[in-house]
């Protein structure tokens, strides 16, 4: 018992004499997690950026690792097109106000950029915040619906050539008449392009857009312009001119003078118009006679350079031969050739036409791709445009040389570059049997040469359009998807844009005078053969292809 009431008094002591139980400390609150989003979906499939093809519902899902505070989701979910304007769209609430819903309010517009975000400033319930944030772009899938009534082949054709037509007519310069050489140009105009103006003068006439009174007027001022106002070197004009005073705009540091591949597109026009307007009365006459003045006064012979066995691009009066660019094929120079061999007054032997443009035969190629033989060219053919210029007043069918069935050429040419579009081994965005054509255009940052070997993803409807002649079921397919499908995106003031992206997705503001003019021309070549019948009736054009060992019905 003793030994009991001490040990509670020893207790007492270590214990400070208090018997009573202390107060618990209450444990520490848990942390507030963050908020962390698990899935992302956009129509049902992860949502990453950049996706392409996108069905226009454009419905997202946001799966979070927490329920939501509703409170701070009116400013935390950003839905935007590709200029930030806002897409209306509904919310809901799912899976205990951890999923939320993302309706747009109506379809998103066809293959366009759109944008969605999700703030840091969205918060759980529990006050966790969002740090990491939401921020990705998709693009939204072709629009197939049809955006213009229905048409005929035909009444479609017309459409597009009176429609085109507007670039050398509504857009001419005031002054000297001549086209410009883009929409952006303001003064300067081209002669190439202008070139191709002239033919589309000429085609609108016969489809009467205009009456022959008001194009007569209208080449009138063009060819007084050209005979005794625009400057020239050795009778070749330069690539650009101010429409307005007549002195060349250099078109590069040391190009401030003759350009003879430009000046033969604008002589291939002026004869086309020549052979058009044959009416044995004064007016029509003098038009006649001056443009035989204009064509008749270039040098072509000088253009060899001392004679040698090429004909040069280039002459400056300031920087001479510097250029140093020799015309060789095979590319969209053969014109120059022609109608150098066809000249009354400063002719080429054939020589030169063997030993500078056909190198001596090392011109031909004749490998086969998707499935077609190319007689001629670089590998795969090359831009289509190499199929187009010289061939607006050229008829390749039934056209032979030493080298080449060209009407072989020119369909081959044109089937290998769709042929590429359509296996679209790159694996660019749309491409396919009614999206294809690569050739020279703008692009998203610049200009370039497209082709099978430089494939930038880039579609220029004049590729398509242009080779009509050769391809007539495959350019059909493509304008009636570019008119159809792709109008609201592509079909503007002055006819189809210059080039598109279905990749980025891009689509050109501008309009070029040298992809505007082929459209209408070869359009026109496929419906009637007008220009191809003007250009190869000139005796003096017969004359010269001859002589190169050119042989053809029309010869």
């Amino acid at each position: 018992m003793r030994l009991f009431i001490a040990l509670l008094l020893l207790f007492g002591i270590f214990t400070g004499g208090n018997c009573n139980k202390p107060n618990p400390v209450p444990p520490p609150p848990p942390p507030v997690l963050a908020l962390t989003l698990r899935s992302a979906t956009l129509m049902g499939q992860d949502f990453y950026e950049g996706k392409h093809n996108v069905g226009r519902a454009g419905v997202i899902r946001l799966l979070f690792s927490a329920p939501v505070n509703r409170a701070t989701t009116s400013n935390t979910l950003i839905y935007t097109d590709g200029i930030g304007d806002a897409i209306p769209f509904s919310l809901n609430y799912e899976r205990g106000d951890s999923q939320l819903l993302i309706q747009p309010s109506a379809a998103l517009a066809g293959i366009s950029l759109h944008k969605f975000k999700v703030l840091t400033t969205l918060k759980s319930v529990n006050g966790g915040s969002f740090t990491a944030g939401f921020d990705k772009s998709f693009i939204t899938a072709i629009d197939s619906s049809r955006k213009f009534p229905t048409l005929t082949n035909e009444q479609l054709l017309d459409r597009v050539q009176q429609q085109t037509f507007k670039y050398f007519w509504d857009f001419a310069h005031p002054v000297s008449g001549l086209a410009r050489e883009r929409n952006t140009s303001g003064e300067i105009v081209t002669s190439g392009g202008s070139g191709f103006g002239l033919m589309a003068i000429v085609t609108a006439i016969n489809r009467g857009f205009i009456t022959r009174a008001q194009g007569l007027a209208r080449l009138q001022t063009i060819v007084g312009f050209l005979k005794n106002t625009a400057q020239t070197f050795h009778g070749a004009y330069p690539h650009w001119l101010n429409g307005t005073t007549g002195i060349v705009v250099p078109f590069s540091a040391k190009d401030n003078g003759a350009d003879l591949v430009e000046t033969s597109y604008l002589i291939q026009g002026l004869l086309t118009v020549r052979q058009f307007f044959n009416d044995p009365g004064t007016a029509e006459l003098t038009l006649r006679n001056d443009i035989n003045t204009i064509a008749e006064r270039v040098e072509w012979n000088w253009f060899r350079k001392n004679n040698e066995q090429v004909l040069y691009w280039h002459w400056s009066p300031n920087y001479n031969w510097d250029m140093n660019m020799p015309i060789r094929g095979w590319n969209e120079c053969l014109i120059t050739y022609v109608l150098a061999a066809s000249s009354t007054t400063y002719g080429i032997p054939a020589t030169v036409y063997h030993n500078g443009w056909a190198r001596n035969g090392a011109i031909v190629n004749g490998n086969t791709y998707y499935g077609h033989t190319l007689p001629l060219g670089e590998t795969a053919g090359g831009p289509l445009f190499f199929s187009h210029y010289s061939f607006l007043g050229i008829n390749p069918n039934g056209l032979s040389d030493t080298y080449a069935n060209y009407q072989t050429q020119t369909r081959n040419h044109t089937l290998i570059n769709q042929g590429y579009c359509m296996a679209n081994q790159n694996g660019a965005s749309g491409y396919s049997d009614s999206v294809w054509g690569l050739t020279a255009s703008d692009i998203q940052d610049g200009y370039t040469a497209s082709s099978p070997t430089n494939d930038r993803g880039v579609i220029a409807p004049t590729a398509a359009l242009s080779s009509f002649p050769y391809t007539p079921a495959e350019s059909m397919a493509a304008l009636q998807f570019f008119y159809y499908v792709l109008g609201d995106k592509i079909w503007k003031s002055y006819g189809f844009v210059d080039a598109f992206s279905l990749g980025t997705p891009w689509f050109a503001s501008s309009f070029l005078a040298i992809d505007q003019g082929p459209i209408i021309i070869m359009i026109e070549n496929y419906r009637s053969g007008l220009l191809w019948n003007l250009f190869t009736s000139c005796p003096e054009v017969k004359a010269g292809m001859r002589n190169l060992g050119f042989t053809a019905p029309y010869l």
